[in-house]
């Protein structure tokens, strides 16, 4: 059954990756601003090539894991520039696969926002499936112990957002394979969809949880590879593990910090159900903190964290909004009934948020604006149902909640939170892989 299965695989696999003159890779080569015109010039990072981690390490036949006994964290977002799973390319390829690591989701995307995949054998491959969504470090030291890896993989596309879980799965893992004894760790890198300015306020000390459990910028402006060196670097030793001695990151060729999307939509998959598109990404650090509000963040539309509204909004906010001149971003009124989550069946009434300039967009800058306006003309706004405390878990401390209940002005909530932000991007500058802005 074994060599029927590497066979069917073979024929399906990294053929493209090796071929001359393919050099787009699935889902990352994203550019900045916005698409080429006719006659124009193309922006940063069009016509270089760029390759993730995993087109790097399949290309070189997966030489990093001879000899090794591979456990892989990984999703539908983890394949090669023919869309392959890496989990499949590798069975095909004779790495010795010992256990596949679900998230959120799960391995093969079949489950909505705060599920997971049971643990179960993957019917395509043979491999053990391991349900690790909201595992703990105990959890996974023991899923390590049981399917006897001596190496953990993680392949995940994650999209700049400390909120975004992906990243902490990670983290979890890292400190697993330092408890157990020293496993390697291996980070096939990918872009970050949002480039690599860090943006918006950094967690405070109380204000942990599953949506962020370390001290970083709400958007944080690294890749997964350069997250795991700063993890491991600042934070394993206060976590009480020893650093791991072997941290490796397969380096994504090609990518500047400059490069931002939503260019090159046809290569996006969606990490998660409600991440449908790049522009998606885009707004999500700034959008997203609207899931601590009532409203509708349009979950159960085709446009999740696009469209924004509720029952009691009307066109006053798009007009309002469109007055403060947002770079990079236009407000459209727009109506909609979500067909599940908040205000399922209830027509809302509120913006779609339209991308004009990607690269000009400071979406968390944007969602304040949105929140503030909202605060100001509608005195039904409310939180939902918790008294404010999501919001303080989102943005990373109750400051946000406190400013905005106080009055204060967009610019000034955004002022407050500069000087950690300058601390956050020092910080983590000597963790960088890639070059370009960082601010």
């Amino acid at each position: 059954m074994g060599i029927s299965r590497r066979g069917v695989f073979r024929a399906a696999g990294l053929a493209a990756a090796s071929a001359a003159g393919v050099v787009a890779t699935g889902g990352s080569a994203f550019a900045a601003g916005k698409p080429d015109q006719p006659g124009k010039p193309k922006g940063p990072g069009k016509g270089r090539p760029v390759r993730t981690g995993a087109d790097v390490a399949a290309a070189d036949g997966w030489r990093v894991f001879a000899g090794r006994r591979v456990g892989v964290i990984t999703n539908p977002t983890g394949v090669l520039e023919d869309f392959t799973s890496i989990v499949d390319d590798m069975v095909a390829h004779d790495v010795d696969l010992r256990a596949v690591f679900g998230p959120e989701h799960g391995f093969r995307g079949t489950a909505q926002a705060g599920e997971a995949e049971e643990t179960s054998i993957d019917p395509r491959t043979g491999v053990t499936v391991y349900d690790a969504y909201g595992a703990s470090v105990a959890t996974f030291a023991d899923f390590f112990v049981q399917s006897g890896v001596d190496t953990v993989v993680f392949d995940i596309r994650d999209v700049g957002v400390r909120f975004y879980t992906y990243i902490w799965t990670m983290w979890t893992a890292m400190q697993a394979a330092a408890q157990s004894g020293d496993l390697r760790f291996v980070v096939l890198d990918r872009p970050n969809p949002l480039g690599g300015r860090a943006r918006g306020p950094v967690l405070q000390p109380g204000f942990t949880s599953g949506v962020g459990l370390l001290e970083i910028a709400q958007q944080h402006g690294m890749t997964v590879g350069e997250l795991a060196r700063y993890f491991n670097a600042t934070f394993m030793e206060r976590a009480g593990q020893t650093p791991l001695s072997d941290l490796q990151v397969v380096e994504v060729e090609g990518w500047r910090r400059q490069m931002v999307g939503p260019d090159q939509a046809d290569r996006w998959i969606p990490p998660s159900p409600n991440m449908p598109t790049p522009q998606t990404a885009v707004l999500y650090p700034g959008t997203g903190m609207v899931e601590a509000t009532d409203w509708s963040e349009g979950r159960g539309t085709t446009r999740p964290f696009e469209l924004i509204g509720a029952p009691y909004l009307d066109h006053r906010w798009a007009a309002a909004l469109n007055e403060r001149g947002l770079a990079g971003v236009e407000f459209r009124e727009a109506y909609f009934t979500p067909t599940f989550s908040k205000n399922a069946g209830t027509v809302c009434a509120g913006v779609q948020v339209h991308i004009m300039d990607a690269e000009k967009v400071d979406a968390i800058a944007v969602g304040t604006h949105m929140l503030v306006e909202a605060r100001r003309l509608y005195p039904e706004f409310s939180w939902r149902g918790d008294g404010g405390r999501w919001i303080g878990l989102l943005t990373g401390s109750g400051r946000f909640q406190q400013q905005l209940e106080a009055g204060a002005t967009a610019d000034e909530i955004i002022a407050a939170w500069q000087p950690e932000l300058a601390r956050f991007r020092e910080d983590t500058r000597p963790h960088l892989l890639y070059p370009g802005p960082r601010e």
